[in-house]
């Protein structure tokens, strides 16, 4: 008579494939991540990581934790977040850069964690040196090793 064995493995249902399908609950603790890195709850948001949350972990606009946290001038929450593996490359739905959207806010400090943890200048649009240039940020594109007046010449009808 064959068992009547299954492995758990062929009894578990496959992962959700949207949101929309994911428990109230775990939407909930979703919301509640993404709130703690808007507020730059580092301490919080570091246990919720030591737990298994995804570094990565993105809303409905693409933004991640560390997107969040360096948009709101979070530089310790940045800095643990980056710390702890969470990519600053990665951009969101817009094509928007953490560091593009810190230098965006003036948030000098959150720029230079970036900076400092391999975030890329020229990634996304507008990038972290078009920003900086737009906004007359020198001190940051001295940061970035940028020359401070970059443009082109173009003649138009001839003259």
């Amino acid at each position: 008579m064959p068992s009547q064995e299954h492995s758990t493995a062929n009894n578990s249902a496959a992962p959700p494939s949207n949101a929309s399908d994911l428990p109230t609950a775990a939407l909930e603790l979703a919301a509640k991540l993404f709130d703690l890195a808007r507020a730059g709850e580092t301490a919080t948001l570091q246990t919720y990581l030591g737990a298994g949350v995804p570094k990565n972990l993105t809303n409905h606009s693409g933004d991640t934790l560390l997107m969040l946290a360096s948009y709101h001038g979070h530089a310790e929450t940045t800095k643990m977040l980056v710390e702890n593996g969470s990519d600053p490359n990665v951009v969101n739905a817009r094509g928007q850069s953490p560091i593009a959207g810190a230098v965006f806010k003036g948030s000098d400090e959150v720029v230079r964690v970036l900076y400092e943890a391999g975030a890329d200048i020229t990634l996304g649009h507008p990038t972290a040196v078009d920003c900086a240039r737009m906004f007359k940020r020198d001190a940051l594109l001295q940061l970035f090793g940028v020359d401070e007046v970059v443009g082109t010449t173009m003649e138009v009808n001839g003259a």
